[in-house]
C-alpha cells in the first residue's frame, strides 16, 4: 500500500470519527495500524478518538506508540500531556506540555525567521 492511500485511509477515519462513526473510525485506524504499524498520525488519531471515549490507558498506549515514532511532535506531545491530566499525572501532565511549547516556540522561531527572509529580499 503507498503513503498516499495509507494517509487517504487515516483521513477517512478521521472524517467517519466526525461525522460520529466512532466505531467505524476507530477499526478502520486499528486495521491500518495491524499492517503498517510504524504510521504515526495512524496511532495519534487513534488516541484522540480513545481519549474522546474516555478511555485514557488505551489513548495513552496510541499516544505512547506515536511519540515512540515521533517525539519531537507538538500535536503528539499535547495530547500525552492531555491524558496524563486525565488520569491524574501531573508531573507527566507538565513534562508533555513543556515539551509541547518548546516544540511550539521552535515552530514560531522558523516561521519568524522565514518571515524576515522573505522582507528582506
Amino acid at each position: 500500500m503507498d503513503e498516499k492511500t495509507i494517509q487517504s485511509q487515516i483521513e477517512e477515519a478521521i472524517f467517519n470519527y466526525t461525522i460520529g462513526d466512532t466505531a467505524l473510525a476507530k477499526s478502520s485506524l486499528e486495521d491500518l495500524l495491524k499492517t503498517h504499524p510504524k504510521e504515526t498520525e495512524a496511532w495519534h488519531a487513534l488516541s484522540e478518538i480513545l481519549w474522546s471515549e474516555k478511555a485514557f490507558q488505551e489513548a495513552l498506549k496510541a499516544a505512547e506508540q506515536a511519540h515512540s515514532l515521533k517525539p519531537n511532535d507538538l500535536h503528539i506531545n499535547t495530547t500525552l500531556s492531555r491524558i496524563w491530566v486525565q488520569i491524574g499525572d501531573q508531573k507527566k501532565a507538565e513534562h508533555y506540555n513543556a515539551q509541547a511549547r518548546m516544540l511550539g516556540w521552535k515552530e514560531d522561531l522558523k516561521s519568524s525567521d522565514k518571515t524576515s527572509e522573505e522582507n528582506t529580499l
